[in-house]
This record gives structure tokens, sequence and C-alpha cells, in this order.
């Protein structure tokens, strides 16, 4: 059986805990690979090498770390199959949408090329007699990353392009449930040229976790998960002096207006409800048909696209949607349908009852698309975030009613109206108290270049991913204010300065 491990100073490092742990393939429930769980020394260990990594690291000329990042997009847009495998084989997603993780990653990785533009700073002449002043964005050190099992590609790509191009060294420690495509990121980080120590990689659980929040060389930490570790780290990670962004959980909701294009807004609902099987932050599943006749229209049209979703492994290139990651979580997934039907929701396509009949795929973590109808806001399948594919109707008659359903909700990170009104879409944009919000569009991730979060109990602290909120997080101003001497002295003066 394989052992999945470290990596750290540019080459693989065996796991030396003694722990570890099985990675499974949910499409057939079996186990091939085991991870290792890394102790709190073998944490320090890649820290260390970050740090001896970092002087140097941070005086490179950002265009040489820029070009470093632009032979590491190649290798990736040359490679993204053999990521998208890799990701398929421990997370069960299909192909396409494994190759679909991978570029939305890749986007952030070109736009990390573009350092020596967004570090470029600000400067002033004679801000005072004979003197100038000049703002330059300055790395912190020691980055760390803490992903989560969904995207294993896409969410570092999220994090250390950035940190890396402006002048960061970072640790990584992906999900233990699918470790091997951060593995493959280091290898080809270091096939691009990238110093060792500067991306390191440590598999493992929360053991890991805690020695990252807790040591103190590491200034910054990315995290993307659930709300209440989201949380966790916030509180624990600021508290000892680092900066931290943490995104946690989501309940988008998708409004659907009497004008909407019905046809547009079923296909749209059915990749964002489905896709990825649910098993994604900025999924849909919540649909707000306002008034009940949008409602009736809308579901007629839904069922019979669920009841045909074409359900397998993505060695299958025809499957629409595959396994969910873990048997517990097909379970959990599975307590939310009968806690759904339990508390009075109409189940109106039921995936409990799918079965697998592909031969080699029998015992894989599969369900069906769900349907729940007459959802309401005091049921356990609306208030919380079930991370499957269930997709959520809950009925209004008014478009005000819909908009104070989604500011009831604790989380704030997508939601999208459907509508051909321009008042409407207009309203809704400036607003909804939402992060990201799509007009006609369901799954309202931003492009690279503009940053990703959300709002409410769906982040915590002050700066949202990539784009310019990502080169913020990462790097601190330095500005600094010159004056050469002419020849003349004067005496000392002890008034506030004001230069002008």
């Amino acid at each position: 059986m394989t052992e999945l491990a470290h990596y750290v100073n540019g080459a693989a490092v065996a796991g030396m805990s003694g722990r570890s742990q099985p990675v499974f393939n949910p499409a057939t429930g079996t186990s091939e690979k085991t991870v290792a769980l890394a102790s709190v020394d073998e944490v320090n260990k890649a820290v260390a090498a970050a740090k001896s990594a970092w002087p140097a690291w941070s005086k490179t000329p950002a265009l040489r770390r820029a070009r470093i990042m632009d032979k590491f997009k190649s290798i990736l847009w040359d490679r993204a199959p053999q990521l998208a495998e890799a990701i398929s084989s421990e997370h069960g997603k299909t192909h396409d949408d494994a190759l679909g993780e991978v570029t939305r990653g890749l986007e952030v990785v070109e736009y990390a090329t573009s350092a020596p533009s967004f570090l470029k700073g600000e400067f002033s002449e004679n801000v005072g007699p004979d003197i100038d002043c000049q703002m330059i964005r300055q790395s912190l050190g020691v980055c760390a990353g803490i992903t989560p099992f969904n995207f294993p590609a896409m969410v570092p790509m999220w994090m250390f392009p950035i940190a890396i191009v402006t002048g960061n060294t970072f640790v990584l420690k992906p999900s233990e449930r699918d470790p091997s495509a951060s593995l493959l990121l280091a290898e080809w980080l270091s096939e691009a040229g990238l110093p060792e120590g500067v991306f390191n990689v440590v598999q493992g659980d929360k053991e890991a976790v805690d020695a990252i929040l807790h040591h103190p060389d590491i200034k910054a930490v990315s995290f993307v998960g659930s709300t209440p570790i989201a949380q966790y780290i916030h509180q624990t990670g600021t508290s000892m002096g680092k900066r931290v962004q943490a995104l946690g959980g989501a309940k988008n909701h998708m409004v659907i207006m009497p004008d909407a294009d019905l046809d547009m807004a079923a296909s749209a609902l059915m990749g964002a409800g489905y896709g990825s099987a649910g098993e994604r932050c900025m999924a849909i599943s919540v649909a707000v048909p306002v008034t009940d006749a949008v409602a009736d229209a809308l579901i007629e049209k839904l069922v019979p696209q669920i009841e045909a979703l074409k359900i397998g492994p993505a060695a299958d290139r025809d499957s629409e949607m595959g396994p969910l990651v873990t048997e517990q979580h097909l379970n959990k997934v599975r307590g939310y349908i009968d806690s759904g039907e339990s508390q009075g929701a109409r189940v109106v396509v039921d995936g409990r009852g799918f079965k697998q009949d592909k031969q080699g795929y029998e015992n894989g973590y599969f369900i069906g698309g769900t349907l729940l109808d007459n959802v309401t806001e005091d049921m356990d399948c609306y208030r919380n975030e079930i991370f499957g594919p269930v997709l959520s109707v809950v009925r209004k008659q008014s478009y005000q009613d819909a908009v104070d359903l989604i500011h009831g909700h604790e989380y704030a990170n997508g939601t999208a109206v459907f509508t051909r009104d321009g008042d409407v879409a207009r309203n809704f944009s400036q607003d909804i108290e939402v992060g990201m919000v799509g007009i006609n569009v369901p799954i309202p991730v931003p492009m690279a270049f503009h940053s990703f979060g959300g709002w409410k109990a769906s982040i915590f602290g002050d700066h949202h991913m990539h784009g310019m909120e990502g080169v913020r997080f990462y790097t601190r101003i330095k500005t600094t204010t010159t004056r050469w001497p002419t020849g003349q002295r004067t005496d000392p003066e002890f008034t506030m300065p004001t230069l002008g």
C-alpha cells in the first residue's frame, strides 16, 4: 500500500510520526493508499525550512519570482489531465469537473505572474521641502494554508501563488482525505525552478493544524472549510498574533422571479445544485421561487432533469455527478434528507435509494440527486449546510419576502437572482447583504483578478482571497520618508513635523 507523505526543502519526505490513515477512492469504497499524519516536530521542520528560505526569496526580484510562476503555469496547463485524475481518484468528482477545478486554480497562477505590476508601490516627490515619500509592499515571512477536501488543487492555488510571488514562503496542510494533488503541485513548483524551502507540504490532521496555529514563525494563515473550524482557526491564530483569513460555510440562495426564463433557471439550478455532488461552498442549495405558480412550473422542469442525472465514477467520461467523499459524509447527507422529510418537507425526487450498478463501483459512496419542496426556515435541512446533492425549494410570495429570507440566514457567502427586470437586478445587487452576487449567473465565483469571499458567518478576517485582496493579505506596507542633507544644519525640532 502506497504511503503519501510530506514535501520539504524541495523533496518528498517520509512520515516519521508513526501515525497514518487510509485514503479512499470514493467511487469504489476501497483504499490503496495511506497518508502520513505529521507530528508537531515534522511541522516544525517544514516551518524551519520555509523560514531559512525566506530571506533570499524575499529579496529575489519580483520579475524573477513571476517567471518561475509562469513556468509553473505552463507545466500545470500541460499536465492538467494528470492532476484531474489524481483529484477524481481521491475526491470522486467527475473528470471534467476536476479539470474545471484545475483551470480555476490556474487562473490565479496566471494572475500571480503579474507580481511586478501589483507590487509597484507609490511615490510622491516633494511632500515637503526637499522631502520625498514612497510606499512599498513587503512580504510577511512564512505563511501557511489549511485547505479542504472539496477542492484539493484549486483552493491551495487561491493561496500559495499570491503568497509566493509577493516574497513569502509557504507551508501547505492539505486535507488528509485527498492529499495527492498537493504533492504533484509541490513537485511541479520545484521543476519550475522554485528554490528549496519556498513551498512545503505537511500532511496531517488536527495535530498538524494546531502546530501551525501555535508556531511563532508563521505570520499568516489562510483557511477554507466549515464555519466552526474557521471560527476556531481565526480565534486561535489571531490570539497568537497572526494574520488570518478563514472562509467558512455557506447556504446559497437563488431567487427566481416571475419574469425569469424558467428554462434558463432550471438548467442553472441543475449545474449549481448537483455539480460536484453539491460539495461546493458556492453550490446553490436553496431555490426561492417567487409565487407558487413559479415554484410549480420550476419543479415540473427540474424533476425529469434530476431523474436523468448520469451518476457514476470519473472513469466513465459520461458521468455528470460522482460519489460523495466518504461513507460518513454519505450517511450525513442521507440524514439531512430524513430530517427534512420528518419535519414536513415533501421529497419530490429521492436520491436515497440510488444504487450504483456499474461493475466494480457497487460499494462507492453514491447518492442520487434529491429535490425537497415546501422547505421552511426552521428545518434542519434549511438551516445547515448539507454539502451534498440536495436542493431545497423555499416558496415565497414576493421579492421582499425572498430578500428577507436570505438576510435571515447566518451564512452570506453567495446568492443569485434570475430575472429580466433591470430594476430588480440592480436593487438586488446593491441591497443584498451577501458577499458574492450573481444576476442570471448561478455560481458567481469571481475571476482570479477579483477577490473571493462571503459575509457574516461565511468569513472570519478582514481580507478575501486572491485578487488584490490576496496581495494585501500577504504583504504589509512600509513607507519611507527621505531627505538628503544639503550641507545646512538646523537645531532640533520638538513639535509635530508637518513637512509642508
